[in-house]
């Protein structure tokens, strides 16, 4: 656990830089670079106490100690070049580690101000290689500063999905574990945190045995480094962290493991990727050949968590159905849906956690279905942290979903933030998105019916940059409404917000000629239900369920929006013809009341301003 005055240290050390190097991931570069250096000193120290001999800093080497550094007869000028200087060959000492020459590689002091630097080096001294676990936790918080990795598409997972997913998973001592785009190595060191949790009383050498059954691998350098770092500040003599490209390199694709865990990229570099020919499913996007890569990679019995992107569990373009189809086949069970607020304050990203485990393939008749709504953290730009959190709930039905299939018992009865769906009920194209299924629990009595059955649903056809104005209303996403030089209906209907983000889910209620946004649906009864629909009833209705369908429905990354299909088949309630007018004229009466109360506002409103403006008159011309 990260205690206060490490923390205060890291932001202290991050606080005198900014002004130098005002970049957060160079931030993390130089402090990971300076604690390295410090921590080869501090084992030097430690082996010369106990009568040994120092092995990092020898030879031409030695003057380059961390002593010789603080030493107070050097001038700030002398200190930085001999720091300068120091990192930067330090890749070239024969006589530390692989691993740390290869922390080493390219690196440089970005900055040439002393002042600066004798400040650094000053709180640096402060941390020590002699609580080995608080250095672990600190390097963990000074991860967790880089946030998004540029363009790069990858987002900084936060670290209670990271442990919901590990918790889910369950890696075991004796299994090969890998993250295939591991970052800086957040889910292997969960995973190895987990495990030790689970053997409290493992002997040196098992714990020896178990580091050498994670593995991850990153195309960026920079990563790589960071990850072998911090791998290595909790107790991992020499991490196996290979700077590798998972999806056009051949190099290590016959080696298999028992667990993956991963958060890949999402964004696919333009023009695509550009993969070698043994992937199942043909495709140029970085998120489907990730997930591809994932299910071929797990040995017979083997288990993942992986983050994806929407796309993956919706998107009906065949490639995407044939990836689903792929992992229905391999072992699927369990899809949790996250709100699209997980990664902030870095993206706004709309996604899914799949759960694969292939010693049910051919055992499980269905897949578990969960969205979770809290995380234990509000919605807002600093995630902060609140007593809400449906993560524990749902690893727990994840955790007995699976147990049940593996007893072959039929005895689970999913929470209500959860639903077990039949295989052979899933929707169109192996549709896994998870808030279709668990909105849809409850709701196939004959009190509901699909929206599509109830009411033709035609998209509007005007942009709003397109506008001109007329005499005619054009209904837009907007609480209220522009005007049009034409129209394209008459008659009486909803108008629905599918595609406006603050406004999404919206419902306007019109009766005479209007047009309507491209941005919206325009709902009309269809012919056998025309008599039996009340359409005040129904806009009421709609605005009142508006949160309950922006979370089953809507979709996509930083715009979210809700497509025709799934409304179509959202089910809403379907009350007898009697019950809908004695509500919507009960409803009819308050829209009403409303109205004339805001007349009342407006009436109000104007005599307060003319009550200013007498005043003001008069102040004017008493002063003349």
């Amino acid at each position: 656990m990260l205690d206060a005055q490490t923390k205060s240290k890291i932001d202290s050390a991050r606080d005198i830089l900014v002004g130098k190097v005002p970049d957060p991931k160079s931030q993390v570069e130089q402090i990971t670079i300076a604690l390295i250096y410090k921590f080869m000193d501090d084992m030097d120290r430690q082996s010369e106490e106990l009568g040994g001999k120092a092995t990092f800093f020898t030879g031409e080497f030695k003057k380059y100690r961390w002593a010789q550094l603080l030493d107070k007869r050097y001038s700030g000028h002398e200190r930085l070049l001999l720091y300068a200087e120091g990192i930067e060959k330090m890749n070239e000492n024969k006589n530390i580690p692989q691993l740390f020459r290869d922390i080493f590689k390219g690196v440089f002091l970005p900055y040439r101000d002393p002042e600066t630097l004798n400040l650094f080096l000053k709180e640096i001294d402060g941390f020590s290689y002699d609580h080995s676990e608080r250095l672990g936790d600190a390097f963990e918080y000074l991860l967790s500063i880089l946030g998004t990795q540029g363009e790069a598409g990858q987002f900084r997972t936060p670290r209670h999905i990271i442990d919901f997913i590990v918790a889910v998973v369950d890696p075991k001592k004796n299994e090969t574990i890998l993250d295939p785009a591991c970052g800086t190595a957040g889910f292997l060191i969960s995973a190895y945190k987990h495990i030790l949790k689970a053997n409290e009383n493992l002997s040196p050498d098992e714990r020896s045995r178990l580091m050498t059954n994670f593995r991850g691998y990153d195309i960026a350098p920079d990563m790589v480094r960071l990850a072998r770092a911090n791998l290595y500040l909790h107790s991992f003599p020499n991490p196996t962290i290979h700077e590798y490209d998972t999806l056009t390199s051949e190099e290590r694709w016959d080696e298999r493991c028992e667990v993956i865990l991963a958060n890949p990229p999402f964004m696919t570099p333009k023009g695509g990727i550009r993969p070698h020919n043994r992937f199942a499913v043909k495709s140029r996007k970085s998120e489907v050949l990730f997930v591809d890569y994932i299910v071929e990679h797990l040995n017979v019995g083997g288990r993942a968590g992986v983050i994806v992107p929407d796309g993956i569990v919706a998107n009906p373009q065949s490639m995407f159905v044939r990836l689903r189809k792929l992992l229905i086949e391999n072992g699927l069970y369990a899809v949790v849906s996250l709100h699209n607020s997980v990664f902030l304050p870095y993206a706004v990203a709309k996604t899914s956690i799949l759960f694969i485990d292939r010693s049910l393939v051919n055992r499980r008749r269905k897949i578990l279905f969960a969205t979770v709504a809290n995380d234990g953290y509000d919605l807002g730009q600093q995630r902060r942290p609140i007593e809400s959190n449906d993560l524990p709930e749902i690893a727990l039905a994840c955790r007995e979903f699976r147990d049940e299939i593996l007893r072959g018992g039929a005895a689970f009865v999913a929470p209500s933030c959860a639903a077990a769906v039949e295989l052979d009920d899933l929707a169109a194209g192996h549709d896994l998105f998870a808030n279709r299924y668990v909105a849809a629990k409850g709701r196939s009595n004959d009190g509901y019916r699909p929206i599509g059955s109830l009411f033709n649903i035609e998209k509007g056809c005007l942009q709003s940059s397109k506008n001109r104005p007329g005499k005619y209303p054009f209904i837009t996403a907007a609480e209220t409404w522009s005007t049009h030089d034409h129209f394209t209906h008459d008659c009486e209907a909803l108008v629905f917000a599918m595609a406006a983000s603050g406004s999404l889910g919206r419902t306007h209620y019109v009766k005479g000629k209007f047009i309507a946004s491209d941005l919206c649906f325009i709902l009309t009864p269809k012919d056998e239900y025309r008599e039996r629909l009340n359409l005040r009833f129904y806009h009421a209705y709609f605005n009142a369920i508006r949160a309950h369908v922006v979370k089953s429905m809507a979709k996509g990354g930083a715009k979210l929006s809700i497509n025709k299909t799934d409304f179509a088949a959202f089910p809403i309630v379907f009350l007898p013809k009697s019950k809908q007018d004695a509500l919507g004229a009960k409803i009819l009466k308050e829209a009403t009341r409303i109205e004339s109360l805001k007349r009342e506002i407006q009436d109000a409103e104007s005599k307060i301003c003319e009550l200013v403006a007498s005043l003001v008159a008069h102040e004017n011309g008493a002063s003349q």
